[in-house]
């Protein structure tokens, strides 16, 4: 045995080589197989469609009619997620007199929504002085949804506690879906509800 092995050397070793490199190439193989595998797995066309909702959803465009002391008044396009702010900008900015107190920039703009900044020292009275966001009609709704603390509390029967408590509520479980859900905050009953439903609206 000794004596083949000395004489048949190169090929034993040439065996061994051998066996060593498939051993090695089929060790790689795996990893190789199991990543494929997993990419093929991926589900690329759910995350596209997120993709793709979620720019449709930046991109809605709604109509935002911007009056009062800014430089240039008129109807603005909006995107779903533009604040007043961002509208304001797009009306040239506030005016020297504007009393920017009274507009609360952070608020998200809707479809039709009206913004409205008063001038410094105008009455609190005046008929079209309503916070931004608000129609300009005797019969206006407020957005449950998207008021502010102060335009919850131009509600009947809503207090500073009672805003707070529907704020708190929406937020927690990502808005109204109807105006009935509002009976679901504490404090606002059937009663209460009654005193609400033509003043208010789910958008």
């Amino acid at each position: 045995m000794k004596e083949f092995m000395l004489k048949n050397k190169k090929i034993v070793y040439g065996s061994v080589v051998a066996v060593i490199i498939i051993i090695i190439y089929f060790y790689n193989q795996k990893p190789n197989e199991d990543i494929t595998e997993n990419l093929q797995q991926t589900p690329l066309h759910a995350e596209k469609k997120e993709d793709i909702t979620q720019s449709d959803k930046q991109n809605t465009k709604m109509l935002v009619d911007v009056k009062g002391a800014v430089a240039k008044p008129g109807v603005y396009e909006a995107k779903e997620d533009n604040r007043v702010i961002d509208i304001i900008q797009k009306a040239g900015g506030f005016k020297k007199q504007a009393d920017q107190k009274k507009v609360n920039l952070a608020e998200k703009v809707h479809d039709e929504m009206v913004i409205y900044v008063p001038v410094e020292g105008e009455s609190a009275e005046s008929d079209i002085n309503l916070p931004s966001g608000l129609q300009m009609q005797e019969n206006v709704k407020v957005n449950i949804n998207t008021a502010t603390l102060d335009e919850l509390q131009t509600l009947t029967g809503i207090g500073p506690s009672k805003a707070a408590a529907i704020m708190e509520y929406r937020e927690q479980n990502g808005g109204f879906q109807k105006v009935e859900d509002i009976k679901n905050v504490s404090g606002i009953g059937d009663k209460t509800f009654e005193k609400l439903k033509d003043s208010i609206m789910v958008r």
